[in-house]
């Protein structure tokens, strides 16, 4: 954001929320740079901006989209959320890149891989670096989500970075999760951690055309079979596991169809309302550790009383844990 910006926080402020309540994209961008900077005073102007369009959009609906890199997930939700506009839906995508820990880099290459979705009127994408976050998204993820919503966006679709087990994080920021795989590797079932199957709202398989049609309908079955031995979920819901072609466009429809299954069964039997709370409540708690671990770390004593350990433990002189109970005490 630019000094201006800051000078004169109420009166910029207020613009920002108008702005973003109206569906600007610039201000929805420039709100969103707010909340995804580091610096102290932009934290506390972006905690008030967020407060005041918490709840500007409550019957919106937050999809993570993840699977192994290579899986198709830019194909896919270029193919899905164009069907979606089509639909008359407005559809922001959060991609999220992972970022060098040698460079904190980040090649952010989402908007050039969905070039048509990137030009669609009723679309927005949004890179971002996944920095030290885990779980496949940036620390500012939640945030964002929130603000595409004060915007008017009716589907909010994060597409995570696809690194690993860590992945099941943006579970508990959307309300559907899907989890895109691959056949024809051999040994599918071994190739994904059992962890992050069983927290999938859908199981899909890309890629099923051409010559890997038929290994795709094995694993389909496969994962069928898998999904059984699974114990019930609190949503009441059976997990489906289907086929798609997002460079065909095939199944991607029916796709959404069992979203929308998916959400009327969750809204009427209460689910949908209780996961977003308990989510809410998780956040309040994940931002408390991250505010005490800033805290720690900023002050000037701590940083210095950091290095004279540091030192102590590379000559092996202190252990690590007498180092750490010494600075806490």
């Amino acid at each position: 954001m630019d000094s201006t910006f800051r000078r004169t926080p109420d009166i910029h402020l207020q613009d920002l929320i108008d702005g973003l309540l109206n569906g600007n994209r610039v201000f929805l961008s420039k709100a969103i740079t707010l909340v995804e900077s580091k610096r102290s005073d932009d934290r506390k102007l972006s905690a008030e901006l967020i407060d005041r369009v918490i709840d500007s959009n409550e019957d919106s609906l937050r999809i993570g989209i993840t699977g192994v890199p290579g899986v198709g997930k830019s194909t896919f939700i270029e193919s899905f959320g164009k069907m979606l506009t089509s639909l008359g839906k407005k559809v922001a995508v959060l991609s999220v890149d992972p970022s060098s820990n040698r460079t904190k880099g980040s090649i952010l290459g989402d908007k050039t891989r969905m070039d048509e979705l990137s030009r669609d009127p009723n679309a927005f994408i949004r890179p971002s670096a996944s920095g030290s976050s885990l779980g496949g998204v940036a620390h500012s993820t939640r945030e964002t989500i929130l603000l595409c919503e004060a915007a008017g966006f009716d589907v909010i679709i994060i597409e995570t970075v696809g690194v690993g087990q860590s992945e099941t994080v943006v579970k508990d920021m959307v309300d559907y999760f899907l989890l895109l795989m691959l056949a024809g590797g051999g040994d599918e079932l071994q190739g994904i951690k059992r962890g992050i199957m069983e927290m999938a709202d859908h199981i899909l398989i890309n890629k099923a055309d051409k010559d890997n049609l038929k290994a795709a309908k094995q694993a389909k079955e496969d994962y069928k079979n898998a999904v059984h031995l699974f114990p019930p979920n609190e949503a009441e819901w059976v997990v489906p596991v289907g086929l798609c072609s997002a460079l065909e466009k095939t199944g991607i429809k029916e796709s959404w169809e069992e979203i929308e299954k998916y959400v009327s069964k969750t809204r009427s039997n209460g689910w949908f309302s209780e996961n977003r709370k308990r989510q809410a409540l998780k956040w309040f708690h994940e931002r408390i550790h991250a505010r005490l671990e800033d805290d720690f770390y900023s002050k000037p004593e701590i940083k210095e009383e950091i290095k004279k350990r540091e030192k102590l433990i590379s000559s092996q002189k202190i252990s690590v844990r007498k180092a750490v109970d010494e600075l806490f005490n």
